[in-house]
């Protein structure tokens, strides 16, 4: 199944990116951090008044991964001085395991050739095996480990993984 990438501008569009954040966040990260922590960052990181003021004052792009009429997941990317940074890139837990993550690498890298980007890099939690993993298959290496203070107690403790844009 080939995907759409639909980029989320409007307020509707990213409320719809806001809701399907919460629900992935929620399935997936319990057993990487705690409850309270998750429901900070979906509001922090997630919100469509955040995801707008990051799109308006930030330069950030998000997408609705698209299968047919279905948001399958959410892309949301920056394009820097010399490299692009895939800020978000999450599939639904009944899309993942269909090769969609390959879709929406290709099309990360296809925006990066047409910006003259030379390297994609992400952050990634350091506990987070199963999507290392896969982050290192499609030829993603850790760069470096980052910890980031996001308030109310809690800390980002990733990777910063690259990878240079064929």
């Amino acid at each position: 199944m080939k995907l759409q990438f639909l980029e989320a501008t409007e307020p509707s569009q990213l409320e719809k990116l806001a809701q399907v954040a919460h629900g992935i966040w929620h399935e997936y990260y319990p057993t990487l951090l705690p409850r309270e922590q998750i429901d900070y960052m979906v509001e922090r990181f997630h919100s469509p008044a955040t995801l707008a003021c990051q799109i308006a004052d930030e330069g950030y792009r998000f997408f609705l991964v698209m299968e047919n009429d279905e948001i399958a997941g959410y892309l949301g990317l920056k394009l820097e001085a010399n490299q692009l940074f895939i800020s978000k890139a999450y599939l639904r837990k009944e899309h993942r395991g269909k090769g969609y993550f390959s879709q929406m690498l290709a099309f990360t890298e296809n925006l990066a050739r047409e910006h003259g980007l030379g390297t994609l890099y992400l952050m990634v939690n350091k506990e987070n095996a199963s999507s290392i993993a896969v982050y290192q298959k499609k030829g993603f290496f850790v760069a470096r480990k980052q910890v980031i203070d996001i308030g109310h107690g809690y800390v980002m403790d990733d990777f910063v993984m690259e990878k240079a844009c064929p």
